[in-house]
């Protein structure tokens, strides 16, 4: 059972690196037809730039992988993933997201991974299969809460602490990298307890990412929140018709 669960998690590696093989073909090739964006959508020269495409190779592995309710490997390459992107973070002097990765995504991680795996190998497991099921009315309640607190409080750290800049200055910005952070901070703590809602995050972060990356203009990384948004929505599309399954 275990290593036919690893042998899943290796082969999705397998399938992201050609997906990421295919994307960056295409990106060669319109580089190449339009000389202007040259060193514009694949910045080797940027170590961030670098660090930050064996993470997202990864995190699409990740999250193929965990679409499978009852693959706890996943989470093993999330962990490297989550080490990768506090090297990015840091290498781009963002060091507020270095702590998230390192103090809050990274605890989730390991967290969720101990976790499904306790209850893919109990013995119970076999006699009672895991169907996804939404979060309770009450928990989705206090998740939107906790949403508005965590994007509110991201939003004065940008302004008193990163930006040094007034209240009014760069709302729109300020307020969707609060939401990208809120929405996948919800995600990764949801998924410990394998409800679909953590899917919706997931996406919800994918759009924000792309609303995010099209003010600041960084098309690579446009892209790259496109691919995020057909990978984490085709997961919680699994995740919702193996729920139907239980009725």
């Amino acid at each position: 059972m275990k290593q036919t669960l690893w042998q899943e998690f290796a082969r999705n590696i397998l399938i992201s690196l050609g997906i990421f093989s295919a994307l960056f073909l295409i990106l060669y090739i319109v580089e190449w037809a339009i000389p202007s964006l040259s060193g514009v959508l694949l910045q080797w020269y940027d170590p961030a730039f670098v660090v930050g495409i064996p993470a997202s190779v990864i995190g699409v592995a990740y999250v193929l992988t965990i679409r499978n309710p009852k693959n706890y490997t996943g989470f093993a390459g999330g962990m490297v993933m989550a080490l990768l992107l506090a090297t990015q973070f840091f290498l781009l002097g963002s060091y507020d997201l270095v702590i998230l990765q390192l103090a809050v995504f990274f605890p989730f991680l390991l967290i969720s991974f101990l976790r499904w795996r306790r209850q893919t190998l109990s013995l119970s497991a076999a006699e009672h299969p895991f169907y996804p099921e939404w979060l309770p009315l009450g928990p989705r309640l206090i998740s939107l809460l906790l949403l508005g607190a965590i994007i509110m409080a991201d939003y004065a750290l940008a302004t008193l602490v990163i930006q040094h800049n007034a209240w009014t200055d760069n709302i729109i910005l300020k307020l969707i990298g609060g939401l990208m952070i809120a929405s996948s901070t919800l995600a990764n703590f949801i998924l410990i307890y394998q409800k679909i809602d953590a899917w919706i995050w997931w996406v919800v972060y994918a759009l924000a990412g792309m609303i995010f990356y099209v003010l600041i203009g960084n098309a690579f990384s446009f892209v790259l929140f496109t691919v995020f948004l057909f990978v984490n929505g085709g997961a919680g599309i699994a995740w919702i018709k193996a729920s139907k399954g239980q009725k």
